[in-house]
């Protein structure tokens, strides 16, 4: 069960975890401090993706609001009676609120901003019942978080050393299969990058970041800043 409970620390992270499976991670929490130290991580990446992708609410949406809830029905009066003033507010509350959930379902279902779809497939892998997730620890803290059923792979990277001019963190897919470029990491800050979300081929075993030249390279230069063992 230990070891089950090692791979939950994506889904607590963001809040999905089940009740009761929630409260058994949290008292394994409490004795290992890697599993801690790996979750304060994951929502610190999560906050910084939300406040990248924050964007003000259409103009229009309290006035939609208003307008729905004004066409959507209540109780009957009969009903009300029974419950006095508190159920009718109850109810008008309630109305309220499934207009409000359906407009934002709206807003959210329709749109076609890439960097939203971005975080919502990063989300998908790090809480996926088959997320598997491993770190490494050599010259800056690495998280690598892997899912066969969604076929995707997160790499999360953080205090790595500088780079020099002209160059950028390229992440690499590795396995019998040969090499694969996974993207370049983007900075996020000092010492800082965002996550990179990429397909997952068959066969990787391990991940390595090296610095090449800015755009990216076909094919690893230089040695591996960081390698992260999947085994």
């Amino acid at each position: 069960m230990t070891a089950e409970l090692h791979t939950l620390t994506g889904a607590y992270a963001l809040d999905a975890v089940p009740a009761e499976e929630a409260a058994a991670f949290e008292r394994h929490l409490r004795g290992c401090p890697a599993c801690g130290q790996e979750v304060r991580e994951l929502r610190e990446t999560a906050a910084r993706l939300g406040r990248g992708l924050a964007t003000a609410p259409p103009p229009r949406l309290r006035e939609a609001t208003l307008t729905r809830v004004a066409h959507t029905r209540q109780w009957p009066p009969s009903l009300a009676r029974r419950g006095g003033v508190v159920k009718t507010r109850v109810a008008l509350w309630g109305a309220a609120a499934a207009a409000v959930g359906a407009l934002v379902f709206g807003l959210v279902t329709t749109t076609t901003d890439p960097a939203q779809q971005q975080l919502a497939s990063v989300n998908a892998v790090l809480t996926a019942p088959d997320a598997a997730t491993v770190k490494g620890a050599e010259r800056g803290t690495t998280t690598v978080v892997t899912s066969r059923s969604q076929g995707k792979i997160v790499v999360l990277a953080g205090e790595l050393p500088p780079l020099a001019a002209g160059k950028a963190y390229q992440v690499w897919l590795i396995g019998a299969g040969g090499v694969h470029s996974a993207g370049l990491l983007a900075p996020d800050g000092p010492h800082r990058t965002q996550p990179v979300l990429a397909e997952l081929p068959g066969g990787i075993d391990r991940v390595g970041i090296t610095a090449e030249p800015a755009g990216g390279s076909s094919a690893p230069t230089v040695p591996a800043v960081v390698m992260v063992n999947l085994s």
